[in-house]
């Protein structure tokens, strides 16, 4: 398991190696996971769509109305960026994939403006 140091270097090698993602893009995706994974009723492996609407459901939660601005701010503009960092992630150690898993299971999952920017229905 890595420490908190560890993992800190190792997105901080990401984001030498590619500035396209802010560190906070990369710390979202991982508490993404668990907030994703914690809403199963047991664990197991999730598809790049499935992954994807957990994080819709997260930024959402985190950030209101506001999603679409603060993930844009990081650099995700799409669902794709989501598999880039994801996989980018995979090959520091931070998260592990399949072999069917690939990067194209993330494409065109939704488009972020009819995503975020519709009507944000609250439950009571």
């Amino acid at each position: 398991m890595d420490n908190a140091d560890n993992i800190l270097e190792k997105i901080q090698k990401l984001i030498n190696q590619d500035s396209q993602y802010k560190f906070e893009a990369y710390s979202f995706i991982l508490a993404g996971l668990h907030y994703t994974m914690s809403a199963l009723p047991k664990p197991r492996h999730i598809t790049g769509a499935e992954f994807c609407e957990g994080l819709k459901r997260y930024a959402i939660d985190q950030f209101g109305p506001l999603a679409r601005t603060v993930l844009e701010y990081w650099g995700i503009h799409e669902t794709l960026d989501f598999g880039k960092i994801v996989f980018a992630l995979v090959e520091v150690g931070l998260m592990r994939k399949t072999e069917e898993d690939t990067l194209e299971d993330f494409t065109d999952v939704y488009d972020f403006k009819h995503a975020f920017d519709t009507k944000l229905i609250f439950d009571s």
